[in-house]
């Protein structure tokens, strides 16, 4: 491992094995919170190990206990709290949380497994090992890049504007909102690792990428619309390290890494000969496709050379007769996963929503500051600055900051005003959080 550790080999090796799913029901529970805790830890293990290049015993582990469809169940089952459970929560009438960070956590778990996926998935054997799941996951990444596509038609993702949202709840609905887009962003980087598995992915897989959901002409409009990018004030900025940024001119060329996970995912699925063999083109795939030679510049030939082969597939393709949907019978393979959580609690969202309020969600003083202390315990200061390479930034207006909120010591800020200003949201997370140091 790196030079800082968050986790010894045996503890990691403890907590990987230790994995498991939970209903929909315990979802915010002490168990869950455990968990989820642990998670955290493998996630900025996984990451510092990655940086430092020295092995990755967390890929390792996952694969070896079997866990990737663990993480995977896990993260289908999060994705539909958040459809099913939580809007029915964020009506009922007694829903008056004193504390909501409880509940953030859950919405958060969602971004925690994604992340640690996307860590993980680089390595092919990774997606081998996730077996039939691997059906389940390309669905996931289909739902949350449709979702990607819709929402650039609607003007890009949503802005921080703390004003607008005065209350526990509508802040607690705005921050899964701001959270979704950057799940889908990890969820393009799995979808495109698992693209370089197309050798040995099943016909059930391939079936469902390049037939049921059409993922090329997906990409495209990706590409199209890039909701990454956008122009604010007269300057383009890009999506990247959780926030916008201004992308100097001397820079506009250059390819990023969500241009380049959309590029390398269609270099597979068009240019594989196994997937190749699959897809049809119909008149309407060819048309789609075709759109992608508009942006094929030199430029980006000089930085992605392989892409080259895919000029030369569109230069055929314009020159080749479309084909027939097919309507061949195919017994196939078919994700189980949300299908089989919705079967299991159909019917039961509000008394879901009720049983976790009363139980889970609406915890005492005492129980805030004990779990406040697990968080300053898994959220170490050093740890999260060696897995966050930029410097910091001010929590209000994202300038570079260079002083800490000194009763938390979690939030940073540019200046004496901007701490003032963030006070209102800021507070509900500091006072827990500070006490539960105190307490250690």
């Amino acid at each position: 491992m790196g030079d800082l550790e968050l986790l010894l080999p045996g503890e990691a090796d403890v907590l990987v094995r230790g994995l498991r799913s939970f209903p929909l029901r315990e979802m915010g529970s002490g168990g869950w919170n455990q968990q989820h805790e642990n998670l955290e830890k493998l996630n900025m293990q996984a990451i510092l190990d990655a940086t430092a290049s020295q092995g990755e015993p967390i890929q390792e582990l996952l694969v070896t206990h079997g866990k990737i469809p663990t993480l995977v169940e896990e993260l289908i089952a999060v994705e539909m709290w958040k459809q099913k459970v939580f809007p029915v929560l964020c009506r009922l009438e007694d829903f008056k949380p004193q504390n909501t960070f409880p509940i953030y956590m859950v919405l958060h778990h969602e971004a925690s497994i994604i992340n640690l996926l996307e860590t993980v998935f680089f390595h092919k054997e990774v997606c081998e090992s996730a077996e039939d799941t691997v059906l389940d996951l390309v669905d996931y990444c289909h739902r949350k890049l449709t979702l990607l596509v819709a929402r650039s038609g609607r003007g890009g993702p949503p802005e921080e504007e703390e004003s607008q949202y005065s209350t526990p709840i509508q802040e607690l609905q705005k921050q899964a909102e701001l959270m979704e887009f950057e799940i889908a962003l990890k969820a393009l980087s799995v979808l495109r690792y698992i693209t370089d598995c197309v050798d040995s992915l099943s016909l059930s897989t391939l079936n469902r990428m390049l037939t049921t959901h059409n993922l090329p002409c997906l990409l495209v409009e990706l590409l199209e619309h890039s909701p990454w990018r956008r122009q604010e004030g007269g300057k383009l900025q890009q999506f990247e390290g959780g926030r916008w940024q201004t992308v100097a001119p001397s820079e506009q060329q250059k390819l990023s890494k969500l241009d380049g996970q959309v590029w390398i995912a269609l270099y597979n699925l068009l240019l594989n000969p196994e997937a190749r063999a699959r897809y049809c083109l119909t008149s309407f795939a060819k048309g789609q496709l075709l759109k992608l030679r508009a942006f094929l510049t030199d430029i980006l030939l000089d930085q992605l050379p392989n892409l080259a082969d895919l000029q030369g597939f569109l230069a055929h393709l314009a020159l080749t007769e479309t084909q027939l949907p097919k309507k061949d019978l195919v017994l196939e393979q078919i994700p189980e996963i949300w299908e089989r959580l919705e079967r299991d609690n159909r019917g039961k969202w509000q008394a879901i929503a009720k049983h976790q309020l009363r139980h889970i969600f609406s915890p005492s003083e005492q129980d805030l500051r004990l779990q406040a202390r697990r968080w300053a315990e898994t959220y170490r200061l050093d740890v999260l600055e060696a897995v966050t390479p930029e410097r910091p930034r001010c929590a209000f207006c994202s300038a570079e900051a260079s002083k800490r909120c000194s009763r938390c010591q979690n939030e940073w800020y540019c200046c004496r005003e901007c701490q003032v200003k963030h006070w209102e949201k800021h507070g509900k997370a500091c006072v827990p959080a500070a006490q539960g140091d105190r307490a250690k």
